[in-house]
């Protein structure tokens, strides 16, 4: 039996052994082809990745592009006097690459608006975490904001006439709008926790009060209809006569 094994083993050696070259040349082809596969797979998964961050790069840029070119021709020109002809004339872009982006002149606005409400929200959460009192956080909030509006009233008067940030006209505006209302909420309410403003009046009640009278003086200052008062003094009334009306 021993024998016999060992013939057997012996066999085998020699079969394993006698395999052609050739077999063996595409067996080791097929496993450099497997690993070659496998490492363009990958590679070209890298790739089509590079690939498609770079076309929402170069999107995300030429997006930017035609709102900084358009804020910049609403402020010399007018809102009323720009053409989206004007705009794609400057960029060399076409009309229909144009309307991939926004829809009209109005939405480029409404991407202004919702950046104001972006800034409002962080000057809302910058006065909930001071320990400011309640009067010092409305005037130093909204006459920095009154501030800001001032030093681009053209670009405002815009915004103002196409709606960019009235949440009737721009429904998108509504949750930024809310947002900051709540922001408010939150501070009226500390003021009332601190007997710094009367609680006979609900706090949302309050809120939209000095958010509607702050939002008024804006509309009213950019299209002209306030005179030549600044708007920082007309803002700064508006607050401390809301503050003498809320006092306990």
């Amino acid at each position: 039996m021993l024998a016999e094994e060992n013939i057997l083993i012996m066999r085998r050696r020699k079969a394993a052994m006698s395999v052609s070259p050739a077999l063996m040349g595409r067996s080791a082809s097929l496993q450099r082809n497997i690993g070659l596969e496998t490492h363009t797979s990958r590679t070209n998964g890298i790739s089509e990745r590079n690939t498609m961050g770079l076309r929402e790069r170069k999107k995300a840029r030429l997006r930017q592009q035609i709102i900084d070119t358009s804020i910049r021709l609403f402020r010399k020109r007018g809102y009323e006097n720009t053409r989206i002809e004007d705009i794609v004339q400057i960029l060399e872009i076409s009309q229909p690459t144009f309307f991939r982006y926004f829809p009209s002149k109005d939405a480029v606005l409404r991407e202004v608006g919702r950046r104001g409400y972006a800034c409002i929200q962080e000057h809302l959460e910058t006065e909930l975490s001071s320990d400011a009192t309640t009067a010092e956080r409305l005037h130093r909030m909204y006459e920095s904001m009154a501030r800001e509006v001032e030093s681009d009233r053209t670009l405002w008067r815009a915004v103002v006439l196409s709606g960019a940030m009235d949440p009737v006209r721009s429904p998108e505006m509504r949750r930024p709008e809310e947002t900051a209302v709540r922001l408010l909420r939150d501070i009226l309410a500390e003021g009332q926790k601190r007997k710094e403003l009367s609680g006979v009046f609900p706090v949302a009640h309050l809120a939209e009060f000095m958010e509607g009278l702050y939002t008024t003086i804006v509309r009213r200052w950019a299209v002209g209809l306030s005179g030549s008062e600044k708007l920082s003094d007309r803002v700064r009334s508006a607050v401390e006569f809301f503050l003498e009306g809320a006092r306990p």
